[in-house]
């Protein structure tokens, strides 16, 4: 057998950009790179690729640019049920205190600060109390607690619930809960304090809620002495219905209920949904009123609670920050705000506490975002007259009450769903990571033919281009001789199992050995 008589044709590196664009699977490198064709050709092509890139590379920037704001859209929709969870119902007669529970102490202490009495008028206002004057030598005690002064003055729910029911059964004061708002001494039913588990119904409609009588008590109203901001001209009850994750802020959020009729409120639950920065601004992060990192410097929102702590809500949010603040100014908290200060006295009501709450409100110095998730409830109200003649007659009996005083004093309540379908407010991201991975992949087809592998085959090629002795691909000599590429000189011939110093340089494909005459069979 003769040996091949001339040196092996030498084949074109693998970094060769034609070698590269014949290979790629991006449309158009072929046409440019490629061997052969009249150079108009290949100048239309190169105008045509380089086009197609510009107008990848506009699109893509575009999409990058899109993604980056972060936008959000609003999704609304209305869902069924077959059973939802009442929400809490807070009321506050809008009377705060009993004149008949007024003592020549609570006057004493309380009168300048809540009531706006001076004290050489406390003896007249005694009198339009009905009250004796304070007995000669009258000493007042050393101490005063506001929060007692409610608690004992204010109306007792036993005395204005005349009548109950939850869907048909009764219920009474022992379903509700007790809670201090800016209004005084008010009730929550269905508040869920303490674990109590939470009331549901499975119907709408009236008669399938809560339902109740109550007496305001027009004859424990405080006499009108002065027109202060503090000074109510109202009758009858405050209203909020709300969610058992956030307090009532019912002063500013209720609505009223007279007496001498009967209030219909029809309820639709809604469920709102907000998203967390960078695409909202919602929080999820409950709070603590004590928890003061920064005494002093700009009010915001107040920072996230050490402890555990109730959900995050935005009255909650407001409280705390409305606490927080006028501790650092007073030294003390209002009876309605949450948190461990002790609570201010009646001259710290007076001249501390109340101007630094008005001035904070007025500078809107609370910056709450939104609670990530939360519920509230769209009402519809509608009323009719009560009581009836024979009503009127009837109940004065039955309350041992004259028919006047039914007239002016007993209103009605009924608080049902409308229907046991729900609304959803959902924030969503406008714009996906898939969105965006998908129109990038979408125009990289349309204008160049590319997909996710030809962007490896350029990395792969540029690797090649730039450290050939790094990324090509060497032939391992750990393994056996018969995978090794045999040189043309050696086809035919016998190799032995020992090491043949010619060998070593087969490896190189670049390399051809001479043909040798020596080469024995």
């Amino acid at each position: 057998m003769k040996p091949r008589s001339g040196p092996e044709e030498a084949q074109p590196p693998a970094s060769d950009i034609r070698v590269f664009a014949s290979s790629c699977s991006m449309h158009g490198l072929g046409h440019v790179f490629g061997p052969g064709g009249p150079m108009a050709r290949r100048g239309l092509w190169t105008a045509a690729v380089l086009l197609a890139l510009a107008t990848l590379l506009y699109q893509v920037a575009g999409r990058v640019r899109y993604y980056g704001e972060f936008h959000h859209e609003t999704a609304l929709e209305e869902r069924e049920s077959r059973r939802l969870t009442f929400p809490a119902v807070t009321l506050c007669n809008i009377n705060p205190l009993r004149r008949s529970r007024l003592t020549p102490n609570d006057l004493h202490w309380a009168g300048p600060a809540l009531l706006g009495l001076e004290p050489a008028e406390h003896a007249a206002y005694l009198r339009a109390l009905g009250r004796p004057p304070a007995p000669p030598g009258f000493m007042p005690s050393p101490t005063f607690d506001v929060a007692r002064l409610y608690a004992r003055a204010g109306h007792a729910l036993e005395d204005m619930l005349l009548a109950c029911r939850y869907r048909g059964w009764p219920c009474g004061p022992e379903n509700f809960t007790t809670v201090f708002t800016r209004m005084g001494q008010c009730y929550t039913f269905n508040s869920g304090a303490e674990g109590a588990e939470l009331l549901t119904t499975p119907r709408g409609g009236a008669g399938n809620g809560l339902q109740v009588m109550l007496d305001v008590q027009q004859d424990e109203y405080l006499p009108m002495w002065r027109d202060t901001e503090e000074t109510p001209f109202e009758v009858g009850i405050r209203v909020q219905i709300h969610s058992q994750e956030e307090p009532p802020l019912i002063d500013q959020l209720g609505f009223g209920a007279a007496p001498g009729y009967q209030t219909f409120v029809s309820c639709q639950k809604q469920q709102l949904s907000f998203l967390p920065p960078p695409w909202g601004d919602c929080s999820s992060v409950s709070l603590d009123p004590d928890f003061e990192p920064e005494p002093s410097g700009p009010l915001g929102a107040p920072s996230p609670s050490p402890g555990p702590s109730p959900p995050y809500s935005l009255i909650g949010c407001r409280l705390a920050c409305e606490s927080r603040y006028v501790a650092r100014k007073c030294g003390c908290r209002m009876m309605h705000m949450p948190g461990g200060a002790p609570v201010c006295s009646p001259h710290q009501y007076k001249d501390c506490a109340h101007p630094a709450l008005d001035a904070m409100l007025r500078k809107d110095a609370c910056t709450c975002p939104n609670p990530c998730a939360s519920t509230r409830y769209a009402k519809e109200l509608s009323m009719v007259r009560m009581p009836s003649r024979a009503a009127a007659r009837y109940l004065a009996r039955k309350h041992n009450r004259s028919e006047a005083y039914i007239v002016e004093n007993v209103l009605m309540l009924d608080i049902f769903f409308e229907a046991l379908n729900y609304e959803t407010v959902e924030q969503k991201k406008a714009y996906e990571m898939s969105e965006l991975l998908g129109d990038i992949g979408g125009q990289m087809g349309l204008f160049v033919g590319a997909s996710l592998l030809t962007v490896l085959e350029i990395l792969d090629y540029l690797c090649e281009a730039s450290h050939p002795s790094l990324c090509r691909h060497q032939d391992s000599l750990f393994l056996s001789t018969h995978l090794l590429p045999r040189h043309p000189a050696l086809d035919g011939a016998s190799v032995s199992s020992g090491p043949h110093p010619d060998i070593l340089d087969v490896a190189s494909p670049h390399v051809s050995l001479p043909p040798s005459p020596q080469i024995k069979f």
